[in-house]
């Protein structure tokens, strides 16, 4: 029975599903759970059209990682059905380890197990599942295999992941300023020594990606109510792991439930399945009837904070890119406890601060090569006569403040 399939994208138009494999892959529930985990988190809260999901985009990267491939086909480099197919299941599970919400829970849910670790881990039990047919596209994935561009165009700093993102992202914030050309950007890869590179007339797309990166980390990605909102689910899920790991009565699904009882760290959903089940069935749902649930609980902490959210009351936050004074910082805990009537250890859950970051380019890991035709291979800092290109690979670093109104 032949299974291909045609989706229609409202980023890419039509997509064709190529081989029975990867459409049997599309069908299992650890792919479709993606459908219920939303690729841009609580951007919403800012942006109301960014309601798109990690299925969305792992659909995309799938397509247009088939562009690429049959682009480079075209230029005369070998490339098997089965490394194109390949390398088509690495992109398409490459975020399938994310936990709800997409980042904003990565550290809370999870006790420092990165997506990355996640994704190869349910990559591996779907190997297991389809008779070790996902064997290559996890070499690929793990960089071990002996062709590594492929690899590049998985995870490097211009993969197919990031060329599907900024657009879809754009697309559905309407932030216009992440328009990218990502059609462009595609048909100027080449392969030379084993490594993508970009012909020389692609350079201004290259210059503009990296442009657009930028633009849409502070306009989207780390848009300060984004900043906000995120650090109110996080403190509302630690009060509530704090208050059941302390015996308290507080309602969750038994996904969710599992992991606010128990600190689970990487070696743990290696060593015992049912963590890794239960992870694979947890998405934003589990964390949004939590939350309205929440409300009525009879701890103060928890029902304030589940509240604010639903009804979108949320923190005040103060972005700068020096640390605040001591003298500012200190008043508005002062207010924010008396406000709320709490503890000095209750104070966090209201008040939180830190550091956030932004590097378009940088130049200690893989590089954009260039392929020039008078100056050979050039890093792309090397190769754009812009100089705001050499500006792109300075790390910008914010602190922010959020707390209770």
């Amino acid at each position: 029975m032949n299974k291909r399939k045609i989706i229609n994208d409202p980023v890419h138009g039509f997509i064709h599903i190529p081989t029975e494999l990867i459409f049997d892959i599309i069908s299992h529930p650890f792919f479709q759970r993606l459908r219920r985990i939303t690729q841009l988190g609580l951007t919403s809260f800012v942006y109301p059209g960014a309601l798109h999901t990690r299925l969305h985009h792992a659909l995309g990267a799938m397509h247009l990682m088939g562009v690429a491939l049959d682009s480079l086909r075209t230029k005369g480099h070998q490339i098997s059905d089965d490394e194109k197919e390949a390398a088509q299941i690495a992109i398409l599970l490459h975020d399938i380890g994310h936990s709800p919400f997409s980042h904003a829970l990565e550290h809370t849910i999870l006790q420092g197990v990165p997506h990355e670790s996640m994704s190869l881990l349910l990559m591996q039990k779907l190997n297991e599942e389809f008779s070790n047919r996902l064997s290559l596209a996890i070499a690929i994935f793990t960089d071990k295999y002996e062709r590594a561009f492929f690899h590049q165009l998985v995870s490097s700093q211009l993969d197919i992941d990031r060329l599907d993102y900024l657009q879809r992202d754009c697309f559905f914030t309407g932030v216009s300023e992440g328009t990218i050309g990502a059609d462009r950007i595609i048909k100027m890869l080449d392969i030379v020594d084993n490594q993508i590179v970009v012909e020389e007339k692609g350079i201004y797309s290259i210059e503009n990606f990296l442009t657009a990166r930028r633009l849409m980390y502070w306009q989207v990605y780390l848009h300060k109510t984004t900043v906000s909102t995120e650090q109110m689910i996080v403190q509302l899920i630690k009060r509530a792991r704090f208050l059941v790991q302390n015996g308290e009565t507080v309602f969750a699904s038994p996904a969710l439930m599992l992991f606010m009882q128990n600190t689970v760290i990487l070696e743990d959903f290696e060593k015992n399945e049912s963590y890794l089940n239960a992870f694979a069935s947890l998405d934003d749902y589990d964390i949004w009837g939590a939350i309205k649930i929440w409300v009525t609980n009879q701890d103060k902490i928890l029902s304030t904070l589940a509240r604010m959210l639903l009804d979108r009351k949320l923190f005040k936050v103060m972005l700068s890119d020096e640390k605040v004074e001591v003298e500012i910082l200190q008043n508005i805990k002062t207010k924010v406890k008396n406000q709320y009537q709490l503890k000095e250890n209750e104070l966090d859950y209201f008040f939180v601060k830190g550091t956030t970051k932004n590097t378009a380019y940088e130049t200690k890991n893989d590089q954009i090569l260039i392929l020039t035709k008078k100056r050979g291979i050039l890093d792309i800092t090397d190769a754009s006569d812009l100089p705001t290109i050499k500006a792109l690979t300075k790390i910008v670093k914010k602190y922010y403040v959020c707390w209770a109104r």
